[in-house]
């Protein structure tokens, strides 16, 4: 993003194209994501912070993967609102709870999700709702095969628990 002057002295903002054409075919994307990260109220406001941090500071032509480095700077502003302030755990149900989805009753919903970090729910909202294989959803998230098998464990025996949990 280069700002400039025109005539008049108002501020300019020139986006660079290749960042455009990225934002506008991922952009559904991305708020779908950011909605199981941080829920339905404030997901659109975060793909846009995200947004105008990476046009701030990104130089397009090193960005190889631009839906996967879009996705991290998703997680990257999901984590920093995380930790000036939690989201409340009924935005986080409405995330994962779709409408083709039967819950089964009896089971506390807005308790299951409260217990997994931000990255647990990166890695659960790619690998179920958009079935992406582990390579694919560590190439997006920018980290190993192996941590994002762990963090599934880790997700699978959290939910386990807090299923297991409710059924008493």
């Amino acid at each position: 993003m280069t700002p400039s002057r025109d005539l008049r002295g108002v501020v300019q903002v020139v986006v660079d194209p290749r960042f455009a054409e990225a934002y506008e075919k991922h952009a559904s994307d991305l708020v779908s994501y950011a909605t199981a990260l941080v829920g339905s109220g404030q997901a659109e406001d975060l793909v846009a912070e995200a947004a105008l941090r990476t046009l701030r500071t990104v130089d397009w032509d090193r960005v190889a993967d631009s839906r996967a480095y879009l996705f991290r700077c998703v997680l990257n502003e999901a984590r920093r609102l995380h930790r000036r302030r939690p989201v409340p755990v009924h935005e986080l149900l409405r995330a994962f709870h779709r409408s083709d989805t039967s819950v089964r009753s009896g089971v506390d919903e807005l308790g299951v999700f409260r217990h997994l970090s931000i990255q647990e729910r990166a890695v659960v909202y790619l690998a179920y709702w958009e079935d992406a294989p582990v390579q694919e959803i560590a190439r997006t998230l920018g980290i190993g095969d192996g941590t994002v098998r762990r963090y599934l464990a880790r997700a699978r025996a959290k939910l386990r628990k807090e299923l297991a949990g409710e059924r008493t």
